[in-house]
């Protein structure tokens, strides 16, 4: 693989190495990551692509062919999956999810009741549709969330789990008993909803999700080290897993050598179930970058990646007034949110150097990824540590790229 200078795509070299000494001294020097990748691209070119720290305890370090779980960095590619059956005129964004999936057409909205004591619940407002799937106003949660009988309804049922419980359709069956939390468009709540999209994309395609993905998407972009199951000839690639434990620090959550991700899983998760590379998802990036084409395959249109990375939230909202839980902190102030990504409002109001229209997300395990769309850049970066929250990581990541620009 061949570097591209940086100064000629206006970047400082120097700027950029010293990306590496600030995540040697403050992540791994101190044993908050195990191991650190960072891929800056510009103009379609890698200018930066560093790695540092051992891929498995012990061992050798990580490198240009490591794999890493990538979690909800699997959203994206989920809701690309989604827009290709759009421009196909077999789905629509405001198509009612229950056509595609009618065991949601009976849900209503949480007004008392769990623990226990039978859920009661009114109306939603109005039907959910797939666009609040992708922007995340559907109504639904995440388990871990901790903050509501209805998430503690999802952690009694285990219906977030990957392995060994439910499948795909018994995911769907099992929301299907449980209230949302809000009226689909009231509110942000960072959910289950790419899970459920992910669905859609089974059902309306007539396809396995993972076989969609795979001749749909993974191949024409030659993007061969993504799946949601490690094949076997290439686990040895796939770096250890760790997640953080009060009082305890750093501690191991999975094993490359033995990993869950080794097994097929019985749930397919479109909001977080792939393990992928960076340099895999750098051209995922750069297919979003040249408008939905890379290399002469075309997996979108140019409108439809402009549709996307617009804001969604109803009435041009932000996240800190939208959101009902996560990502609700001042931090997200000017970040919008469009059809399966973040997106950079105001970067004024964010605090952080940025761009109008860059658009980004992240996984649990702190990977991440920006496309600036003005500046003609994106960045990847891998680790393995859960969750994603507990270090600032990825705002100074984005100050230290940024200022290396010239």
């Amino acid at each position: 693989m061949q570097l591209a200078a940086p100064e000629s795509h206006g970047f400082s070299s120097a700027r950029l190495a010293r990306i590496d000494t600030y995540l040697k001294e403050r992540y791994l020097d101190t044993g908050r990551l195990p191991h650190a990748q960072l891929l800056v691209a510009r103009h379609g070119e890698i200018v930066h692509f560093s790695h540092q720290g051992a891929a498995r305890e012990g061992g050798a370090p990580i490198d240009q062919d490591s794999l890493f779980r990538i979690a909800s960095m699997t959203k994206p590619i989920t809701s690309i999956a989604f827009m290709m059956l759009v421009e196909e005129g077999k789905v629509a964004l405001d198509t009612p999810v229950a056509k595609v999936i009618p065991e949601l057409a009976s849900v209503g909205v949480y007004a008392g009741g769990g623990a226990g004591v039978p859920f009661a619940t009114t109306r939603p407002a109005r039907p959910m549709q797939m666009v609040d799937l992708l922007r995340h106003t559907s109504g639904l949660t995440y388990s871990f969330q901790n903050r509501s009988n209805v998430d503690a309804a999802y952690r009694e049922g285990k219906i977030e789990n990957w392995w060994g419980n439910l499948d795909l359709d018994g995911f769907i069956a099992a929301l299907g008993k449980i209230p949302l939390e809000f009226s689909p468009g009231e509110a942000w709540n960072y959910s289950v909803s790419t899970d459920v999209l992910g669905a859609v994309v089974q059902r309306v395609a007539d396809m396995p999700l993972a076989e969609f993905f795979a001749t749909r998407i993974f191949a024409p972009l030659g993007m061969d080290d993504s799946f949601f199951q490690v094949p076997a000839d290439k686990l040895d690639r796939l770096v250890d897993c760790y997640t953080m434990q009060p009082g305890k620090g750093r501690v191991m959550f999975d094993r490359g050598a033995d990993s869950h991700w080794s097994q097929p899983p019985t749930l397919v998760s479109g909001g977080g179930g792939l393990v992928s590379s960076s340099l895999d998802y750098h051209r995922f990036c750069c297919m979003c970058l040249n408008g939905g084409e890379l290399d002469g395959a075309r997996i979108v249109g140019r409108k439809t990646i402009d549709l996307m990375t617009a804001n969604h939230l109803p009435g041009g909202s932000d996240l800190t007034a939208m959101s009902q839980s996560l990502f609700s902190e001042a931090t997200n102030a000017g970040t919008g949110f469009g059809l399966g990504f973040a997106v950079t409002v105001d970067p004024a109001r964010s605090l952080i150097p940025g761009s109008a229209g860059e658009y980004y997300w992240g996984g649990m395990f702190a990977t991440a990824f920006f496309i600036d769309p003005v500046e003609d850049m994106h960045m990847v970066f891998m680790t393995q540590v859960s969750p994603s929250t507990a270090f600032p990581i990825r705002r100074e990541l984005k100050t230290l790229i940024y200022s290396a620009l010239t």
